[in-house]
This record gives structure tokens, sequence and C-alpha cells, in this order.
């Protein structure tokens, strides 16, 4: 342990040097305290829970000279201590069936010494454990609260000594060691103090009222005040008119919270970007999948020299009315290049695009002649067989949305979704993004006098209700239109039909007249959303005109409906 020098030998001269600070030195690191603890106040200002708060916007449009009503949502700081109402009443429906089940037991313990006194133990260790809970939730609530309240006060102080530091740098005769000087420093110190306090509060007040009153105090306030200098008598009757004002504004203010509330509840399940930002970036992605399924398509000429291309494919499509409620629920109002970045990190994870190479070695019968007598033999020889294996998965704009949203985000999702953001005939001509009901349908008995039929048909009516999943293909993740196909041909023993597109299907089917149509076969439709392929939509065929398919959800339908009609593309029988 080394030991401590006397400041006063001479090798400890130079180093007793730092124990003495000029005015301006000290004045240098209060300044730095005051902004260090500047910038602890801030990061920890951060840390305060947000909540988001609409907000109704006016903006004047110079292209039509009128002001332009915008809803946005400001992120503003979540109370100390309050409790969202629903989470309470939750509460409170816990502690009141806990109070039922316990007086249940109250009465029945009565006759049971032994029960009443385990009860009674039982309901002290509730109540520890509930106390203690409670603690620890309250502690972990109020941490960033209290964090910024101690940082608050040492902030404050700090600047005070930065500005008492710097008057004491800029005045000489301060820095005098007399009894008259130091009364006259502290008298400074506490005016400092004293100001600084009243600047803060003068802040806040300042800052709460500006955005509800800075409209009118400009022109209505000086003309007030203009009237009361030349009209002091009529203050008076000023001061009526102002108590009156107050009487009215209260009687009222239960009725506007009351409107409040109610406009922020079907605001805050709406779509608030403007209806072409909201279009453009649902084009957006379309042409992202556009890219996609150029590129599936072109997987032969990319991967050339195989023997074979097995694809299993899902359907590539996203329901508009999910990737909207999404980009809502994550950013509120948006413009397609504020959210360019999160569709292509969305396209990324909804979608994959695999390749598999495999080689398997064949055998085959080879005919030999021999050039001089013209005799020919077979034998047997080994080759090189080669198979490109060609997997998409689509993993749904749902289910990666809510995979990647916080639990407050998801409840505003689920409620936007559900509504279609109050914007239902947004994408009116997307089936994908519109439930429709179907139809009842019973199948004629002589269509099921074909046994295939039967069977398909059995296998089909099963999932009728099940809801349009992009890349489903199973009951445990419900289908899109092909996924249904391919699952119900598989899975009834009709026909091996490994999971593929619409186009993928239309590929593998002789295609017939629609006059020649019997129950069973395929019908297939094109432009039912922005596909790159002609065949975008696909569905089983069961005569009469109409067809059971996915729609939203899997229905039966006429296929003579003015929609179904001018989408019409082929009919198709698998071989």
């Amino acid at each position: 342990m080394r030991k401590k020098g006397n400041i006063y030998d001479a090798d400890d001269v130079e180093r007793s040097k730092r124990l003495l600070f000029s005015p301006e030195e000290r004045a240098a690191r209060a300044q730095h305290k005051a902004e260090v603890l500047g910038t602890k106040l801030e990061r920890a200002k951060k840390k305060i829970p947000k909540k988001k708060k609409l907000r109704l916007k006016k903006e004047l449009d110079p292209q039509k000279s009128r002001l332009k009503h915008t809803l946005r949502f400001e992120e503003t700081e979540k109370r100390r201590g309050k409790e969202a109402l629903p989470k309470k009443a939750a509460r409170r429906m816990a502690q009141s069936a806990g109070a039922n089940l316990h007086a249940k037991v109250y009465q029945a313990e009565e006759e049971n010494v032994g029960t009443k006194a385990a009860h009674r133990t039982e309901l002290a260790g509730e109540g520890t454990a509930a106390l203690a809970a409670h603690k620890v939730k309250n502690y972990h609530q109020n941490a960033p609260y209290k964090q910024v309240e101690k940082l608050e006060i040492k902030a404050d102080k700090a600047n005070v000594s930065a500005a008492y530091r710097a008057a004491l740098r800029d005045n000489p005769e301060l820095q005098k060691h007399t009894v008259k000087n130091f009364l006259q420093k502290q008298k400074i110190k506490r005016q400092y103090a004293k100001d600084y306090r009243k600047a803060k509060k003068a802040g806040k007040q300042g800052v709460s009222a500006a955005g509800k009153a800075k409209d009118i105090a400009g022109s209505i306030g000086r003309a007030a005040l203009n009237i009361a200098k030349k009209h002091k008598g009529g203050l008076v009757v000023v001061g009526l008119g102002a108590a009156l004002l107050v009487m009215v504004g209260s009687s009222l203010s239960s009725c506007s919270m009351m409107m409040e509330g109610a406009i922020s509840a079907a605001l805050g399940t709406s779509y608030t970007s403007e209806e072409p930002d909201i279009i453009q970036t649902e084009a957006d992605f379309a042409a992202l999948e556009t890219g996609l399924q150029n590129r599936l398509s072109n997987i032969e000429g990319t991967y050339p020299g195989f023997d074979e291309y097995r694809y299993d494919v899902d359907s590539i499509g996203h329901n508009p009315n999910e990737l909207i409620s999404y980009l809502t629920a994550r950013y509120d109002a948006f413009t397609p290049g504020q959210v360019w970045t999160e569709l292509q990190r969305l396209f990324d994870l909804q979608y994959s695009l695999t390749t598999r190479e495999v080689t398997e070695i064949r055998t085959r019968t080879v005919t030999h002649t021999d050039s001089e007598t013209g005799d020919t033999w077979e034998e047997e020889e080994e080759y090189e067989y080669k198979i490109l294996y060609v997997t998409l998965r689509n993993k749904g704009t749902g289910t990666i949305a809510m995979g990647e949203l916080t639990a407050e985000q998801k409840e505003r999702y689920t409620a936007i979704l559900s509504l279609k953001g109050n914007k239902p005939d947004l994408f009116g001509n997307d089936i994908y993004a519109n439930e429709s009901a179907g139809e009842d349908y019973d199948i004629p008995g002589e269509a099921l006098a074909d046994p295939e039929f039967a069977v398909l048909i059995r296998e089909a009516e099963k999932y009728l209700g099940f809801p349009y999943v992009w890349g489903g293909s199973s009951p445990a993740t419900s289908f899109d239109c092909s996924g249904f196909v391919c699952y119900v041909y598989t899975h009834s023993g009709v026909h091996n039909l490994p999971r593929t597109t619409a186009q993928g299907i239309y590929n593998q089917c002789a295609h017939i007249p629609k006059s020649e149509a019997r129950p069973g076969d395929i019908i297939f439709f094109t432009g039912t959303y922005n596909s790159p392929g002609p065949v975008s939509h696909v569905g089983i065929y069961v005569g009469e005109n109409r067809m059971i398919h996915c729609g939203s959800p899997i229905q039966y339908a006429r296929t003579d409906s003015p929609y179904w009609s001018g989408h019409y593309y082929a009919m198709g029988r698998l071989n």
C-alpha cells in the first residue's frame, strides 16, 4: 500500500496543484456536471412507459386554400399508477371470484375444525403472496418514474451550481474571501435557484397550454385586454359572462369526455393513412410478390441441366387488410416511402424459396449392335438422374404480423383487421380481403352416384367454413385455394396431387370445354388478384354451375355469378 505523501514535500508540489482550481476550471467542471446529468435525465425519461393518443391535426392545404384535417397518433407518457380499464376490470373480476370461492369455503368449514384451520392458513398465505407480488409489481412500475425524479433534483442543483460558478468566474470582485462577499455569494445562489424554479414552472405551464390555446390567445386575448383597459366598469359584466361560460363548460365536460372516448375508440380501429398512400403501399408489396413469381417461373432457366423439376410450392399472395392493419398498428399513419424497408423485411419473413439438388443412380437397358456382323444384344447400365426439388413457403401476412407486434399492438391490430380499418370497400375488388357467406347447396343424388366424386365431395365438405389463409395447405393451418384442392384430391384418394399453385394444377390437367364439365372436374379463374400468371384461383366443380372452393371462407358458390363468370379462365380434368 502506497503511503500518502505530504503535500508540502518538494516532490508533491506538482501533484498538489490539482487541489487548487481556478474560477474558470470550477465553472467548466460545474457546467460539465450539469450537461452529464441532463443527458442522464433525458435517457431516463425515454424509459418511462409510453402510450399513443389520437390527435386531430389541422394543416392548410395550399392548393384548395382550406384547412385539411388529418388524424395522427402522438406518443405521450403514461400516468404513474394509472391502470388500464380492461386490466382493472379483469383484476376486479378475479378478486370477486376469489372472494366468492372463500365464502363458499367459510360456509362448509364450520363443521370441521381441521378444515377451518387449513383454510385460515391458506388464506393467510394467499394474502402474503398477493401483498408481496403487489409490492414487487409497484416497485418495477414506479422505478422509471422515481429515477426521473431523482435525476431532476440532481440536474436542477447542477444547473444552479453551474450558473453560480459562471457568475463567480465573470465577477473577479466576488472571488475575495470576505464576510461581505460570502453573504453576497449566498444571496446570488438563492436568487439563481429561485429564478430557475420559476422558469421551469413557467415552461411546463406553457407547454401544456400551447397545444390547446395558442390559436385563441393571439387575437382574442389582445382584444380583450384593450377593452379591459378602456372600460374598467365593464369588467363586472365580463366576469359574469366568464362565470357563465365556466358553468356551461362544466356541465358539458362529462359529455365531452364520453364523446372523446367514443371517437378515440372508433378512430383507434381505423386506417389513419391517406387512401392513396394505402393503395400505393399495397401495390408495392404486390410488386415484391410479382418478382417472386417471376423467379419461380424461371427456375428451369436459372437451374438448367436437370432431368426433372419437382415443385412443392404455396400460393403467392396476401390479404391486403392484414398488411395495412399491421402497418397501422405499428406505425399509425404512414407513407409508402416510410414503410418501404419494413415491407421488404416483412416479405422476407413471409416467403422462403429454396432449392435442393438430388442425384439418383438409376439403371436402364441399352441395346448394342455389332457393326461387322449386325448382331444385337442388350445390357443394363447405370446412369445419373438429376432432380431439382423446389420449395416455396408462404407463412401468411397475418401470421408474421402477429409475431412482430407487441401485446398492445396485437390488440389494436386485431381490432383494426376485424373492422377492416372502417373502410370495408377500400379493397372491394379483392375476394381475399372481403368475406362472403356463400350459399347452402345439397349435391344432387345423381352426382353422388359416381363413387369417386362422392368420396371427393365428402372430404371437401369437412372443411366448409374454414378461413382463407395464404399458404395454408392442411386443416391445421387452414387453406388457400390451391392448397384446398390439392389436399382434398390427395386425402380422398381420388388423385395424388402434390401441393402446388393454381397455375401448377392447371398445368397438370387436360383442358375441356365448359359444356363437357362434370362433377369432380376443376375450374380455373384469372385476375382475382394481381398474380403474374394467368391462373389465379381454382375450385372443384360440383355441377349445376356451382363449385366448392376456398374463398373467404371455404364455401359453395355459383360459377355463373357476375364476378366468377367475369374471371372464368378454363375447365380442367386430371388425367
